[in-house]
């Protein structure tokens, strides 16, 4: 990496994960007892803005938690991790965001997000940021708040030359009006087969479906798709180029914020200067490191942890 300090913006969601460990999930209409239960910080706009900040980038986190001591949590949170929390607006009206999450013993999770003051963000409240927002080297954004707020976010971004990278995450029908603003897209597979509303099995259905997606996307000479595939690393799809940059093979405890490790670290690469092969396998170490860790915002890995891991 190089040693420039790299400044990322994220605009996403602060939740509250309620987690729960069990051998399996219940079926319906089924009552099952646990193995064990945590409470952690969350939220994929919250996680990224750590994974960045614990990498090396001066973070500003954009978003909403409710007056209550959820919210009260969230943000000693963001002061810890040395996040300018500034622009997260503490609200009356509405609780902070939660999430319930189950953890079997593979690490695979199943989790359910209450958005609550997430969905409140206002267009408003995103132009209050707006500097922030332009004077970073990069806007990350993810569907945890509303799509009108990551769309006024990434019009003020790609106005003045700031890179956005979305995280089309959890998985929902996207408009044009966003994807026209979007540089990089870092879908998984489920995302992937949503939104292009094609089957990805193998390696040659995923790079046919990212390419469905990046024709949706702003500049076709220049928008990249990132497609993550767990195990099988992440396919990159350009203008140019199609390659796979394969996966780091770790022991899995909680796959539980993996996604949101890897788009932290590519949005820190990438504000580094660093070029996206190497910014992608930067991101690949992240995901990896993250599933060796219980629970979403503690798995987010120091840069010290994936540069070991690289080495």
């Amino acid at each position: 990496m190089n040693n420039r300090t790299p400044k990322v913006a994220v605009v996403g969601s602060l939740n509250i994960d309620l987690v729960c460990h069990a051998t399996r999930r219940p079926d319906k209409g089924e009552t099952l007892i646990g193995d064990a239960f945590d409470i952690f910080t969350g939220g994929k706009g919250f996680n990224q803005a750590t994974a960045a900040a614990r990498l090396g980038a001066e973070v500003t986190l954009v978003g909403s938690v409710g007056a209550d001591p959820f919210g009260e949590m969230l943000l000693r949170a963001t002061e810890n991790e040395g996040i300018d929390s500034r622009f997260v607006t503490k609200r009356t009206d509405t609780g902070t965001g939660v999430a319930t999450i189950v953890i079997e013993p593979d690490g695979d999770n199943s989790i359910i997000v209450i958005p609550r003051a997430n969905m409140a963000l206002t267009t408003a409240e995103i132009d209050a940021a707006a500097d922030a927002i332009a004077n970073a080297d990069v806007l990350l954004l993810q569907l945890e708040t509303s799509i009108a707020a990551s769309e006024h976010a990434a019009a003020i971004a790609k106005a003045h030359g700031t890179t956005v990278i979305l995280n089309p995450a959890p998985a929902q029908p996207l408009p044009d009006s966003l994807l026209t603003h979007v540089d990089i897209l870092t879908p998984n597979q489920s995302e992937t087969e949503l939104l292009s509303k094609m089957q990805v099995s193998n390696d040659e259905e995923a790079r046919n479906a990212a390419a469905v997606l990046r024709a949706r996307m702003a500049n076709t000479e220049t928008s990249t798709v990132v497609l993550t595939l767990g195990k099988r690393g992440a396919l990159i799809l350009t203008a140019t180029t199609s390659e796979s940059v394969p996966a780091r093979a770790v022991e899995a405890v909680d796959t539980t914020g993996a996604g949101d490790a890897f788009c932290g670290a590519l949005a820190t690469a990438l504000a580094s200067g660093e070029t996206l092969h190497t910014a992608i396998g930067f991101a690949n170490a992240a995901g990896a490191a993250a599933v060796t860790v219980v629970g979403a915002t503690p798995s987010m890995p120091t840069r010290e942890k994936v540069e070991l891991l690289i080495s």
